[in-house]
């Protein structure tokens, strides 16, 4: 199931500076991230983004997670 998620994430240095997106748009897995940081409910999200479906959203969740599983932690 994690490999399905992972799959809507794509990554091109000639998008978005190569940022991580959903499945190939321009919309990308940072903006999505702070709009759920901001309080926005999945729903509004979609809303917004009508290209956006619910497994989108736990796609990017799930980016976030394994991106950081594979970083060290500094004290801020």
């Amino acid at each position: 199931m994690e490999h399905n998620l992972l799959d809507r994430i794509t990554i091109n240095p000639k998008v978005m500076v190569g940022k991580p997106t959903i499945r190939g748009t321009r919309l990308t897995v940072e903006i999505i991230l702070e709009k759920l940081a901001g309080g926005e409910s999945e729903n509004k999200i979609m809303e917004d983004y009508p290209i956006l479906e619910k497994e989108d959203i736990r796609a990017c969740l799930l980016y976030a997670a394994k991106s950081l599983s594979l970083s060290e932690i500094l004290e801020v």
